[in-house]
């Protein structure tokens, strides 16, 4: 998505996008963010076991300095969301 974004605006950087997720990124989405110097990140519910600000601290950070990020937003419906998708996705094995 970030190739794509891209490659349409014609530019590397991102810094007037907004990513909207329903999931918090994994590190590896967090440091492809980083590099295109995305502008904003939303999402709504956190990911306790891969996402990227489990990793995190004072001295390592996984979003770019001028990203701003916006948590929970909207959480439970999120989680509601996810909860039902795989629960489908469970039942069709």
């Amino acid at each position: 998505a970030f190739t794509a974004a891209s490659e349409f605006l014609g530019g590397k950087y991102l810094d007037k996008c907004t990513l909207y997720v329903t999931l918090e990124p994994c590190v590896m989405c967090g440091g492809a963010a980083f590099n295109t110097h995305l502008g904003k990140i939303v999402y709504g519910a956190s990911d306790e076991k891969r996402g990227f600000s489990k990793f995190e601290s004072s001295t390592l950070k996984i979003s770019h300095p001028k990203t701003t990020i916006d948590r929970g937003i909207l959480e439970e419906e999120c989680s509601t969301i996810l909860s039902e998708f795989f629960a489908r996705r469970r039942q069709k094995r």
